[in-house]
């Protein structure tokens, strides 16, 4: 990842959280909200790991502050993870997320929810997220399964199956009830403008 992407990626987080930032925006939100703090560290692991000589110690000083927040926050998202840009977390807490898992732009997680490995059965591997897709709270998604791009999983939700784009998914085992899809819940997805 080159230092541009990088930058592009963070710049394209914090508008998913705060609009158009500007620097006092980013520091409140910074200090205020867990999940920017994650995904900041989290997107600077990743930007960090390939670097030459782990760019002097950086990488380890990122990883123990990514630890203490995966600990504080109870978010466990690796570095290592696909996640594209625009990434939201709404509320901290209870987030495990594969570390083979793909996530699309635009992703909307939720406290609670689980992005997961299967490890036999048809669908045996991880979840591949799709673009703009909204995951409600306490939802599970397991084995390999393709959730389609505007898809909304509702709350406590469990995705073993496949879900077409613009669902919106509710139940355990989840179903598709309707084509509404994420429409209204993912917000200011306009940072390329």
């Amino acid at each position: 990842m080159t230092f541009d992407e990088f930058r592009y990626l963070l710049r394209s987080d914090f508008h998913r959280y705060m609009g158009k930032p500007s620097l006092t925006k980013v520091i409140k939100n910074f200090v205020l909200v867990p999940g920017v703090k994650y995904s900041f560290y989290m997107r600077l692991c990743h930007y960090l790991r390939g670097k030459p000589l782990k760019a002097f110690g950086l990488f380890l000083m990122a990883r123990v502050l990514l630890f203490h927040y995966t600990i504080k926050f109870g978010i466990s998202i690796p570095d290592t993870t696909q996640i594209g840009s625009g990434f939201y977390i709404g509320h901290f807490g209870a987030i495990v997320v594969n570390s083979k898992s793909i996530i699309g732009k635009n992703c909307n997680i939720s406290q609670g929810v689980t992005i997961g490995q299967s490890n036999r059965g048809k669908h045996e591997g991880c979840p591949t997220i799709g673009d703009n897709v909204f995951i409600g709270p306490g939802a599970k998604i397991l084995g390999k399964i393709d959730v389609g791009d505007y898809a909304a999983i509702g709350a406590n939700c469990v995705v073993v199956d496949d879900i077409p784009p613009h669902s919106v998914v509710i139940g355990s085992p989840g179903k598709v009830v309707s084509q509404a899809g994420s429409e209204g819940y993912i917000n200011n997805t306009d940072y390329d403008r």
